[in-house]
């Protein structure tokens, strides 16, 4: 099995909004026109996305300016040398992909097609959310 690469667009809160599984041997920032052209005009109150280093570059940025309606800002490393430190806003994303970790068939990559792997992300993100609605509030 070849690798694959997984793009999600998620909210401030981590939940899902957009989800795209690619072959690993596409550039993050084609993965990243695919993820959110699927998007769409589906959340019209969106207005920033925040993106790693791994999708700097010219052409998804203009890309991004001419074909959408959002800014993208890129989350930049801190200076060498100043140790460990948290991400801004990186760190929504990371924590998604740990949720979904938790999920048996997503832990690795045992599916054939993408379509599968995405509909598997779908499903797992659906049962975290049931899950969080279903809570009772404490007293």
């Amino acid at each position: 099995m070849t690798g694959r690469k997984r793009h999600l667009v998620v909210d401030t809160q981590g939940l899902l909004l957009a989800v795209a599984v690619h072959p690993a041997d596409l550039q993050d920032r084609d993965g990243a026109r695919w993820v959110l052209t699927r998007l769409g005009d589906r959340f019209p109150r969106l207005q920033r996305l925040w993106a790693d280093a791994g999708y700097t570059g010219p052409q998804l940025g203009d890309w991004v300016q001419e074909a959408t309606p959002w800014d993208l800002e890129i989350v930049r490393h801190p200076e060498p040398g100043s140790g460990f430190r948290v991400l801004p806003r990186r760190w929504v994303v990371e924590r998604t992909f740990a949720w979904l970790g938790r999920y048996r068939r997503l832990s690795k990559d045992y599916e054939v097609l993408p379509e599968t792997t995405e509909a598997w992300i779908h499903a797992a993100m659906t049962g975290l959310m049931l899950r969080r609605l279903a809570r009772t509030p404490s007293s």
